[in-house]
Formats: structure tokens, C-alpha cells, sequence
């Protein structure tokens, strides 16, 4: 009998599945960075510069600065691309919204916040700004007193009083300190190259020179739209003094927190307050009441009106370089048609005597015929044809220069 032979089943191993392929794994990279950056899209670069001048760069999207300066979100609209052409100032609850030009920020009455802080036209604001603002804080400082709720005495200008502006304004008069002072170079580089590429054009009226006036007159174009923007939105904001009220954000921090923190029957003021002073004398109750004044916009509207004269005097020298283009033209066309009136004449001359020639061939071309003619006999009557029909030529192109004269058509 034959021998029974087991064998034992080898165990069964688990099929494992092959690696992915490159193009997978390379999409599923892919994947994970393009949701990376959908993250990410919404997130702008902001500098925050609060009254002591200490600054940061921070990198947030638009939810971040909503909850921030408490303002809506279409707000936030007005310092995109959209609006970049455009410039207003308004004035919400507890902020500030500043669109002048290349300078986009979000004022409140403790900090500011402003959009590209490195861009190169903006680098200058953010110069100003770490200057003035610790200088200016550092005076408010010295005039208060460590003990809450004691106020020293504010040292007394000419005229009795030294005010200083709340921290909101502060920002605004540099923002408009810089926005105008950009303005003013422009216009005087614009003066620069403007009035002797128009006298170059008054002398020599060449390709050359009509291309440059050409592109003169593009910037002075685009820096008149500028000035007047920024001006006009000046202009708004003087005309109405309930707007020029909601931009006083300081007051309205310190009225909140009166009616937070005291009893309505009293009168005292919050201890901390920024930017205001208590002073020891008789005056002090005055200025406190038109500090806390919802329609006392005095500081406000002298802030803007200087602005406003420096910006019309700006627009009155962009307007003076466009009047002087405008001569410069009437005077180059003035020109142009005094040459075009002398081609006229020029070309009334010669046909004038085209035609008297054209006379005296028609006879030359009668007498070339083979016709029998009596005349042919005559021994010398060619040359005094010749000269008969050349006087007669001459004749008639005198009197063609004379009728033209004499109706104006030719300068005398």
C-alpha cells in the first residue's frame, strides 16, 4: 500500500495594494496647497500704530478687521481695488475710514490701521507717523497727572488756551500732510518740464515736440483729477458739520464712557481720557464743554480748511500750466494757418500763370496747324506773333494778380 502524504496549506497573505502612481501623489500635493491658498486668499498685509507709535505688521482677512474696528463689511470695499481711483473720508461709530490717494486706513480713537504699509508711496505716512504720533503722546502725557483723576495745568499759548487734537485727527492731518505734499511735487516737476517743452514748441513745431506736449497734457490731466478728488471730498465734508461731528471718535470714546462708568448726575470726567487736559483756570469749564459738545467742530473744520486752501492752490497752479498750454496751442495754430494761408497765396500765383501759359501754348498750338493762312507769307511775322502773345500772356496773368489782390485773396 502507498504512504498517505499531508501537506500543509500555506497561509494566505493579504493582497497589498500597489503604491499610488507619481501623478496621484503629485495631485494630491497639488490639492492640499490650492486649499492652503484658498485660505490665504482673503489675507492682506496691515500695519497697527497705536498713540504711543509702537507698530506691527500683521496679516489678516476681512472678518479679522471687522470684529476689530466694529465697522460693516462693505466698508471694507471702499480700500480695495475697486475704489483705489477714489478718495473720502467717512465716519462710523468707532472708526474712521481714510481712502486718500495711495493711503488706505481705518482710524479709531486708540489705533490705526493702514492697508500696504510697504508700498513705496505709502512708506513716507509711515515715516510721519513714528515721528509725530510719540511726540505728540509724550506732550499729552507729561500734562496729565499719575494720580487718576487729577489734571495739571496746560501751559497757556497767546491766546490762553493750547489744544491739542484728538489721536484720530492727528492721523488725518498727516495723511492730508502727506497726500497734499505728494500733489504739491507733482505739480511742480509738472511745472518743470511743462513751460520749457512749450516754449520749445512755440519756436519749432516738430513731431518731436507735439508728442511731449501730448504727454504733458495726459499728467496734467490725471494730477488735476487727484487734486480735485481729495478736494471735493474736503469741500463735502465742510459743508456738512453733522459728518465733521461723527469724525470726533475721541469724544464719542469719552462719552460712552461717561455714560458707562458715572452716575448721570455728575459731571466729573473719566479719569485717562486721552488727550484731555484738565486745566486750573477759569476757562477750563468752557473747554471741557465744547470738547464733550456733540457740535463743536472748530478744531475739525481749521484742520480741513487749511488743507483746503493749500489743495486750491494747488489745482490754481495745474489750472495756470493748462491755461498755458491752451495759449501755446492757439498760438501754434495761429501759426499753422498763417503757412497754410501762404501755401494758398503761393499756389494762386502759379496758377495764375499756368493759366496765362496755358493762353499762349493754345495760340502757338492754333498757329502749329496745317491750315492755309495768309499770315504764312509775311517774311518776320513770327517774332511778332511771339511777342504779341507773350504780352497778352503777361497781361492777363497782371490781371489775375490784381483781381486776386483786390479781392484780398493775395497779402499785399
Amino acid at each position: 500500500m502507498g504512504k498517505l502524504t499531508f501537506r500543509r496549506k500555506k497561509k494566505s497573505v493579504p493582497p497589498t495594494l500597489p503604491p499610488p502612481p507619481p501623478a496621484i501623489e503629485a495631485a494630491v500635493v497639488t490639492t492640499s496647497k490650492a486649499s492652503a491658498k484658498k485660505k490665504a486668499v482673503g489675507s492682506r498685509l496691515w500695519m497697527r500704530m497705536d498713540r504711543l507709535g509702537q507698530s506691527e505688521l500683521i496679516e489678516c482677512d476681512k472678518s479679522v478687521i471687522i470684529k476689530r474696528v466694529s465697522i460693516p463689511a462693505r466698508d471694507l470695499r471702499i480700500l480695495g481695488p475697486i475704489f483705489s481711483h477714489s478718495s473720502s473720508i467717512l465716519a462710523r461709530e468707532k472708526a474712521m475710514i481714510v481712502n486718500l490717494e495711495f493711503i488706505r486706513a481705518i482710524v479709531t480713537a486708540e489705533e490705526v490701521l493702514l492697508l500696504d504699509p510697504l508700498r513705496q508711496e505709502v512708506l513716507p505716512f509711515v515715516d510721519q507717523l513714528r515721528r509725530q504720533l510719540p511726540q505728540k503722546t509724550s506732550q499729552d502725557n507729561e500734562m496729565q497727572s499719575a494720580t487718576a483723576g487729577e489734571w495739571l495745568a496746560a501751559p497757556e499759548t497767546a491766546d490762553g488756551l493750547q489744544d491739542e487734537l484728538p489721536f484720530e485727527f492727528q492721523v488725518l492731518e498727516i495723511a492730508l500732510e502727506v497726500v497734499c505734499t505728494y500733489l504739491d511735487s507733482s505739480v511742480a516737476e509738472l511745472e518743470r518740464d511743462a513751460y520749457p517743452a512749450l516754449d520749445e514748441l512755440a519756436i519749432s513745431v516738430s513731431t518731436k515736440n507735439l508728442e511731449q506736449v501730448r504727454s504733458l497734457k495726459s499728467n496734467l490731466t490725471r494730477l488735476l483729477a487727484q487734486v480735485q478728488k481729495v478736494r471735493d471730498e474736503i469741500e463735502h465734508l465742510l459743508d456738512d458739520n453733522e459728518d465733521m461731528a461723527q469724525l470726533y471718535l475721541t469724544r464719542k470714546w469719552i462719552q460712552n464712557q461717561q455714560a458707562e462708568s458715572l452716575d448721570p448726575a455728575s459731571n466729573s470726567i473719566v479719569p485717562g481720557a486721552p488727550n484731555l487736559r484738565r486745566l486750573n483756570s477759569a476757562r477750563s469749564g468752557s473747554l471741557v464743554s465744547n470738547y464733550l459738545n456733540d457740535q463743536d467742530v472748530e478744531d475739525l473744520e481749521m484742520l480741513l480748511e487749511a488743507y483746503f486752501m493749500q489743495l486750491d492752490g494747488t489745482r490754481n497752479k495745474i489750472l495756470s500750466v493748462r491755461e498755458y498750454i491752451d495759449d501755446t496751442e492757439d498760438y501754434v495754430n495761429i501759426q499753422l494757418d498763417n503757412q497754410r494761408n501762404e501755401l494758398i497765396q503761393l499756389q494762386l500765383t502759379l496758377t495764375s500763370a499756368s493759366f496765362a501759359i496755358a493762353v499762349e501754348t493754345g495760340l502757338a498750338g492754333i498757329f502749329g496747324m496745317n491750315i492755309p493762312c495768309t499770315l504764312y507769307n509775311i517774311d518776320g511775322i513770327f517774332g511778332e506773333v511771339v511777342g504779341l502773345m507773350t504780352a497778352v500772356c503777361v497781361v492777363l496773368f497782371v490781371l489775375v494778380l490784381g483781381y486776386a489782390r483786390w479781392k484780398k485773396l493775395i497779402g499785399s
